[in-house]
């Protein structure tokens, strides 16, 4: 069985590798820039505020094909994505789950 729930360091170890790999797919980058308003040359900045990690899995979560392509390139079982979002600061404001 599959560990669900995630420690903050292990939310984070997550959340990191999601944003590498929106960042490695041009067409995801681009959407996720144009939904958060985020310059690209500003990530890093954004990267240290409060809630901006478990606004990166909200993002993966949030599209379905998304949020398989990731677990699947990671090998990271998605109701462990979700696990993360919640385990980080502001996680809890950004899902409002999927039906």
């Amino acid at each position: 069985m599959v560990k669900e729930t995630t420690g903050r360091s292990d939310a984070e170890a997550i959340a990191i590798s999601a944003l590498g790999f929106v960042a490695s797919e041009p067409e995801l980058l681009q959407r996720f820039l144009a939904i958060t308003g985020i310059e690209a040359s500003a990530i890093r900045r954004a990267a240290s505020e409060p809630g901006f990690l478990a606004g990166v899995l909200q993002f993966i979560v949030a599209h379905e094909p998304t949020l398989l392509r990731f677990a699947e390139a990671t090998g990271t079982p998605p109701g462990a994505v979700l696990s993360a979002q919640r385990a980080l600061p502001q996680g809890d404001d950004n899902y409002e789950g999927s039906t």
